[in-house]
């Protein structure tokens, strides 16, 4: 058992926080029970589990399934404080192939496109919304790194589950990344839509959210929290989208306005199974 905070193992899964460290290993770090209960839904098991011997004893399980193929590291609760972001660790960590992380397998039909999210959480609970909708990939322009800890627990482990795109080394690289991606979309018969505010003018065609046949191969884009949709992204767009809200609020969080749009084409799915019932 490891119990000393001066174990090359606390700075290994320390340095696994840092995009330099998960680059050097090619791994990144997931902190508790649930992301490992999630990574252990994928084809890819983790590299090492490293947890107290209680959460050993609590989770035989859990261990049967991985004690083949994964070294198992048995540290103190210290350590394991030592060496985590999270303040009160639930006992286990576990290192997980940055090579394991979903890829693309066919052309998507849905996709999301995330201009500039600044915001761990919010980039952390998109990739949950959007998994929860069935989309099948996420564009990144530039923002919030998708491996950050707050970004995996805030998506619940979803980061696990759906493929992604991140591009761009600048926002301005990236901007234009994406107006390539999204052009490129649009060619092979992409419905691209971006929000608007209910009041705001445009020469193209706006409809509430609900409007939208959202069955068609679409690629909803989603702007930065403070700056909103840049405008070289924006005129890529064939469409918008309005979310009616309460003037007494400028404009809606954009993890929250994701929402109901994310998930429309499967409320619309809904209601069509239940009319068809006899």
């Amino acid at each position: 058992m490891i119990s000393s905070r001066r174990n090359p193992l606390v700075r290994k899964l320390r340095s696994l926080s840092k995009k330099e460290g998960r680059e050097q290993h090619s791994s990144l770090l997931l902190e508790g029970t649930h992301l490992l209960e999630e990574a252990l839904k994928t084809n890819t098991l983790p590299l090492e589990v490293i947890a107290t011997v209680d959460w050993f004893d609590d989770h035989q399980e859990v261990v049967k399934k991985i004690i083949s193929r994964s070294l198992l590291t048995s540290v103190t609760q210290n350590v394991l404080e030592a060496s985590l972001s999270t303040v009160t660790p639930d006992g286990v960590a576990a290192i997980f192939p940055i090579s394991g992380l979903p890829k693309l397998e066919k052309a998507p039909k849905h996709i999301l496109a995330l201009d500039r999210i600044q915001d761990p959480g919010n980039l952390g609970n998109l990739f949950r919304s959007a998994l929860a909708a069935e989309y099948e990939v996420m564009w990144l322009a530039s923002g919030a790194d998708p491996l950050n800890q707050k970004v995996i627990r805030s998506s619940a482990g979803s980061v696990l589950h759906l493929p992604f795109e991140r591009f761009g080394d600048s926002c301005s690289s990236s901007i234009e990344m994406l107006v390539s991606k999204l052009n490129i979309a649009i060619k092979n018969n992409y419905q691209v839509i971006g929000t608007i505010l209910p009041n705001k003018h445009s020469d193209k065609e706006v409809k509430p959210y609900w409007d939208l046949d959202w069955d068609l191969p679409t690629v909803l884009v989603l702007g930065n929290e403070g700056s909103g949709v840049h405008s070289s992204i924006e005129t890529c767009c064939t469409g918008f989208v309005t979310l009616p809200h309460s003037s007494l609020v400028d404009s809606l969080n954009v993890a929250s306005a994701a929402v109901p749009l994310l998930l429309e084409r499967q409320r619309v799915k809904m209601v069509k199974g239940i009319q068809q019932k006899p």
